[in-house]
């Protein structure tokens, strides 16, 4: 099997980090290959911040749990959040932001890295709490919250695939 087929159909999302950090070189690569996921007419509309600060991390668990109406942590223990935005003023944004997502959570597969796609970004920024970070970090535009790619190392093992649905694939030849 192709090696880039092998690690698409091979990623697992995990539920369960330790503390290692995702290393900074590592951390480099899955960002990069974030950056040339497909965009609309390659406007490049998706932003990514990446949180390795603990107490930022923490903030952003909370502000997200409380939009889910928890107080546990939505991002697992991971410790490393990269949050992905876009614009709204581009008719293709959250296409772009989602394959942005997708690219993040592939490359981070292929470098041995564990990952899981946490929603409520939208809700998260959308708040006061959420403009008055994006204005902390320097980050202008109408953007909009598309999803969190945790990062880290599992610590326990990732299931196995579920089976693929009947009628997944229709060919019309």
């Amino acid at each position: 099997m192709n090696e880039v087929i092998k690690c698409l159909t091979e990623r697992r999302s995990a539920r369960h980090y330790g503390p290692r950090q995702v290393e900074p070189d590592v951390l480099d690569q899955i960002l990069l290959a974030g950056t040339y996921a497909p965009t609309g007419m390659g406007r490049q509309s998706p932003v990514i911040v990446a949180v390795q600060d603990p107490a930022t991390v923490k903030q952003l668990s909370r502000m997200n749990a409380a939009v889910m109406g928890s107080d546990g942590d939505p991002f697992y223990g991971a410790p490393t959040v990269l949050v992905v935005l876009a614009d709204k003023n581009v008719g293709t944004y959250l296409y772009d932001g989602s394959l942005v997502m997708g690219n993040l959570m592939n490359a981070a597969h292929a470098l041995g890295v564990d990952s899981c796609w946490i929603h409520r970004a939208k809700e998260e920024f959308e708040s006061e709490e959420g403009k008055a970070l994006l204005k902390k970090w320097g980050i202008q535009g109408d953007l909009e919250g598309i999803g969190h790619c945790i990062l880290g190392y599992a610590d326990t093992p990732k299931n196995d695939p579920a089976p693929r649905k009947e009628g997944y694939v229709v060919k019309v030849l």
